[in-house]
């Protein structure tokens, strides 16, 4: 046995493939693909899905959070380059230069920290405030103009690239339209004046998912493309061009099949009292696995082929669902907890959060285990 048979997550190296080509299509020729890969590719294994994005796609372009999960991206032998989305403490900038990874620059003073903290050149993407109002340099464009090349100036820097975030592109409705295009036309504004000023960058990135996937910042050189690459939707309200294949599938197995009679509680806090005679099995899955307490009562999964509700509330490590209508229901049952049907979207839509959240809360106790590859 190369993995405990418990609760597990089956990584589906064929749909990775699938998400790629199809997405790769919706690009302009001359923008080039950034997998966003943080959070351990979000919650599915950089292990696993990074390499091949490398070996098998050619991919030269990543994003991670943090400067561990690009060290982490190196030893594992990705020789691309790597922007780090977040924030490094400058006193670190001797670890950006060892390991060759470009560092996102919010403003001008922490330029200057990583400037003063360098034993070598400290590569960077200026972010550029264009409306998410997360991070970046602010203000008017010709003021933000202005601050980068600043930023440019200072010893021990090179600014090789400039981005911004959409913060609506995949919205519905025409001011989400309109807002996007805003940001696009601030940041293209940006990337000309320092042009102007004598800056000549790398690159200029703006798309992320749904930017690629509908035809926002057509000038952007990067397009980063992230939860779709995963075979979840950026809203899931809004369809895209293709259908995206969810990568990963959670499953468990059933450890004990019992009959109940009408009347009986079921879990913590009694939330679920049997209305008949009915048959439970009791899955070894729960919160600590990142399965979401909050399905209690009203989640699904799939067992022989056929959905069963999950009784009263989900545990740390079980919960309970119904098998009545499945007589040959036996411990040792495979159950299927995540897949195309009952995606990370669709438990995300019962739980009231985003299919982000929920792959990126399968917790590392969780094996993931490759498939199709």
């Amino acid at each position: 046995m190369n993995f405990l048979r418990r609760c597990w997550a089956e990584i589906d190296l064929s749909a990775v493939d699938y998400n790629v080509c199809e997405y790769k299509k919706l690009l302009p020729q001359d923008t080039e693909l950034m997998c966003v890969v943080k959070a351990s590719c979000y919650g599915h294994s950089d292990e696993l899905i990074v390499p091949r994005l490398q070996q098998v796609h050619g991919v030269r372009y990543f994003a991670v959070s943090n400067i561990l999960e690009g060290i982490r991206l190196r030893e594992i032998g990705i020789n691309g380059d790597i922007l780090i989305l977040g924030y490094t403490p400058p006193e670190c900038a001797a670890e950006l230069v060892k390991y060759d990874i470009i560092q996102a620059c919010t403003e001008l003073c922490y330029a200057q920290e990583l400037s003063a903290n360098a034993n070598g050149t400290v590569r960077l993407h200026g972010a550029v405030d264009t409306g998410m109002t997360r991070i970046g340099v602010h203000g008017t464009a010709e003021e933000q103009a202005d601050e980068l090349a600043k930023v440019s100036a200072l010893p021990n820097i090179s600014l090789e690239g400039i981005f911004t975030h959409f913060s609506s592109a995949d919205g519905i409705d025409d001011a989400d339209e309109k807002y996007t295009q805003m940001q696009s036309e601030r940041f293209f504004r940006v990337r000309d004046l320092l042009k102007e000023k004598g800056i000549r960058l790398k690159h200029a990135h703006i798309k992320n998912s749904a930017g690629g996937a509908y035809g926002y910042g057509d000038e952007s050189t990067l397009a980063r493309l992230g939860i779709i690459l995963y075979g979840l939707y950026p809203d899931p309200a809004k369809s895209l061009p293709f259908v995206p294949k969810p990568v990963m599938t959670l499953k468990a197995v059933v450890s004990q099949v019992k009959w109940i009679d009408e009347g009986t509680a079921v879990s913590y806090g009694r939330t679920f009292v049997s209305d008949r005679r009915m048959k439970l099995a009791t899955v070894t899955a729960g919160y600590a696995d990142g399965y979401p307490r909050a399905l209690s009562n009203k989640g699904e999964v799939i067992i022989r082929g056929k959905k069963c509700r999950i009784c009263g509330r989900v545990c740390m490590d079980q919960f309970m669902c119904d098998v009545t209508d499945i007589p040959d229901a036996a411990p040792g049952d495979e159950v299927i907890l995540m897949n195309a049907e009952i995606n990370a979207d669709v438990i995300a839509a019962l739980t009231g959060t985003i299919g982000y959240e929920i792959t990126c809360d399968i917790t590392s106790r969780v094996p993931r285990v490759p498939v199709n590859s």
